[in-house]
């Protein structure tokens, strides 16, 4: 069974708390919730990590690297833009990255750099692009063998 790593960025425990008109009311842990019931599924395990510090989520991919981990989707969040060693970590790891946003950011004028690292990007699709984005993981594992 293929081991997918979810980072959840810097400032998503605020998810619930603010910014409820773009993001919506769902709080971290019922994201958690929806991403173990999707990984379920669509038959992955899954680990889910946070931390609003950013070399604490390179060291949890650097450590991901040589730990089984097969894919990761990372919801930056904070560290969207502005972050050039995750973005370095991201490329460096042996593992396919999917970034995912909850919302569209290229609504909100941002553009992500992040994204110049990760084999693709889902975006405004809601909690349901968890799903998504383990799909295509999935396709992306397969194409490998």
């Amino acid at each position: 069974m293929p081991k997918i790593l979810v980072i959840h960025g810097a400032g998503m425990n605020m998810r619930g708390k603010a910014q409820i008109e773009v993001f919506g009311p769902m709080k971290l842990a019922e994201y958690d919730k929806h991403i173990r019931r999707f990984a379920s599924e669509v038959g992955v395990k899954v680990e889910i990590y946070h931390s609003n510090i950013e070399g604490e989520v390179i060291n949890r991919l650097y450590s991901a690297h040589d730990g089984g981990v097969d894919g990761a989707i990372i919801n930056p969040a904070g560290f969207t833009t502005g972050y050039p060693a995750l973005t370095a970590a991201i490329a460096q790891v042996r593992f396919p990255t999917i970034e995912l946003h909850i919302s569209n950011p290229a609504r909100r004028g941002r553009v992500s750099e992040i994204a110049t690292a990760t084999r693709g990007v889902v975006t405004g699709f809601g909690i349901f692009g968890y799903r998504v984005a383990m799909l295509g993981l999935l396709e992306n594992l397969a194409a490998k063998k």
